[in-house]
């Protein structure tokens, strides 16, 4: 039963990543904690060190992730 806010967050970013992908990017899931509300991912590829990554995670991963799955807090970028 706590694995299903995991799987909805996993299926959401399987469709993000074939944006980030289109731009030479990648995004890999880390870890979900149900308690916080917390994601964290890995930006990988063009999008590891892209100025513009922070942007990305916040105004279209995080926005995404909100926006389908409920209790989504906030989205951290493990290699920052």
């Amino acid at each position: 039963m706590r694995d299903i806010m995991k799987d909805k967050v996993q299926a959401t970013l399987n469709e993000i990543r074939v944006a980030l992908q289109q731009d030479g990017g990648d995004i890999e899931l880390k870890e979900v904690d149900e308690e916080t509300g917390t994601v964290r991912v890995e930006l990988q590829g063009a999008c590891r060190g892209c100025p513009y990554s922070q942007l990305t995670l916040t105004g279209y991963v995080e926005k995404v992730l909100k926006e389908r799955v409920p209790g989504v807090k906030e989205v951290l970028n493990v290699n920052l």
